[in-house]
């Protein structure tokens, strides 16, 4: 399985306009700073749904697609068909990990609240190994939004799985979940 970037839609400036609109300014001018950007995605504000990503996966197995594709807000999904008219080849006795190619197109709200899900120890491995692929490359378009994209466990600070992992115990959990909340750049501003 492979993944790719395809195309990116919407800017920082165009986030940082949209926020300023909400509190009665004025555009400004430039790029915004990194530790604006990261404020504004664990803000969770409205205008980071301006930013959006459309990338596909290769050769995924269909029984992982349709993990992602139970996530339907501010995302789109395009999977190849096993229609036999359009393939040649008939569904019936097809093995659940035949491989798809499966497009995505998201905002970045859609990215976090993906991660929020699919990064969890208690997904299945293959779609984890999955959204950590796509991750990898959006964080050589956006490093602030990849860097926001936590499981469940580290973005609420407490595991509510029924059956937990048991990692919300651990140091490792603790650390993640400090650099996830942003210590140095929260405290920055008081």
């Amino acid at each position: 399985m492979e993944v790719k970037i395809l195309d990116t839609y919407g800017t920082w400036r165009q986030v940082a306009d949209a926020a300023r609109t909400t509190v009665g300014k004025e555009a400004g001018e430039g790029e915004p700073s990194s530790t604006w950007k990261r404020r504004i995605l664990l803000a969770e504000h409205s205008p980071i749904r301006l930013l959006s990503f459309r990338w596909r996966w290769t050769d995924m197995p269909w029984w992982v697609q349709t993990h992602f594709t139970r996530h339907k807000f501010g995302v789109e999904w395009f999977v190849s068909t096993s229609r036999e008219d359009r393939t040649g080849v008939p569904r019936q006795g097809k093995a659940q990990d035949a491989p798809v190619n499966v497009e995505g197109l998201a905002n970045a709200q859609a990215i976090i609240n993906i991660s929020r899900k699919r990064l969890c120890s208690m997904a299945a491995p293959e779609t984890r190994l999955a959204w950590m692929m796509l991750l990898r490359e959006l964080k050589q378009w956006e490093p602030e939004l990849a860097a926001v994209c936590v499981p469940e466990c580290v973005y609420r600070g407490h595991c509510y799985e029924f059956r937990g992992c048991g990692y919300g115990q651990t140091n490792t959990f603790f650390r993640e979940w400090q650099k996830y909340r942003g210590e140095e750049i929260l405290s920055a501003d008081k």
